[in-house]
């Protein structure tokens, strides 16, 4: 999903814009993970602790927080270290924008942050390319390879069948092949664009106000001509525009 959001920002243009001055921003889940007891923390460094559970995430300062975006305030953001499973003392300034791209694997698991969304988005990717990515990353982190494929089988990959997956049933949008559909994303920075531009379609407008949204349905693997905006992991992408 962050492979996403990041693909939508190159797109745009908003990568090259300094991040004071940017009408676009990618705000994660994963900076939203609670404040580990030490029990929970040495579990954590064994591989031994669920950070796939709705349960892993600080909710409350997370609707907050994007309460507070919504309503054009600056905000800081936590800074977790996945090396050490941590929040860090420090945190991230977030600016208001026109538009906030919030990605993670529950976004759509409570229903008080879910209804913030003007747009939901789910990017759809197959399983084995889920857990290669996964394995690239968390070896980056400094984890072994065992650990890694321990903690997918006992904790990732139930937790997106139990969790996850559930959820998709919420999403406007569902987006085949993550990154590698440039047509689904395409249409989607179009539609950022007509945003920042003030011009709004109109099934965006019943999104907004919870009514009128079109019946769910994959963005096509070939554009078919006309308006292809079709309404409708372990990946997920969300993105959700302040009022206009």
């Amino acid at each position: 999903q962050s492979t996403v959001c990041e693909k939508i920002m190159e797109l745009l243009g908003q990568n090259e814009v300094e991040r004071r001055q940017r009408k676009v921003l990618i705000l994660s889940q994963d900076s939203f993970y609670k404040v580990l007891t030490a029990e929970q923390q040495a579990k954590a460094l064994k591989g031994q602790y669920n950070f796939d559970h709705p349960d892993a995430f600080d909710n409350d300062l997370m609707h907050t927080t994007l309460k507070s975006i919504v309503e054009g305030k600056t905000v800081e953001v936590p800074t977790y270290d996945f090396v050490t499973h941590s929040r860090l003392a420090e945190t991230t300034v977030v600016y208001p924008a026109d538009v906030v791209l919030f990605e993670g694997i529950l976004v759509f698991y409570n229903q008080d942050i879910r209804d913030m969304f003007h747009l939901r988005l789910f990017v759809d990717t197959d399983s084995d390319v889920r857990l290669s990515r996964r394995v690239l990353r968390d070896m980056k982190r400094g984890r072994d390879l065992e650990q890694i494929l321990t903690q997918y089988t006992t904790f990732v990959k139930p937790a997106f069948e139990e969790f996850c997956l559930p959820t998709k049933k919420y999403a406007d949008v569902i987006i085949p092949r993550g990154v590698d559909n440039m047509v689904a994303i395409n249409l989607i920075v179009q539609h950022i664009q007509d945003i920042l531009n003030g011009d709004i379609c109109k099934w965006q407008r019943g999104a907004v106000n919870g009514h009128g949204r079109s019946s769910k349905r994959p963005f096509p693997e070939q554009p078919q001509g006309g308006a292809v905006l079709g309404a409708g992991k372990r990946s997920h992408l969300e993105s959700s525009s302040r009022p206009h």
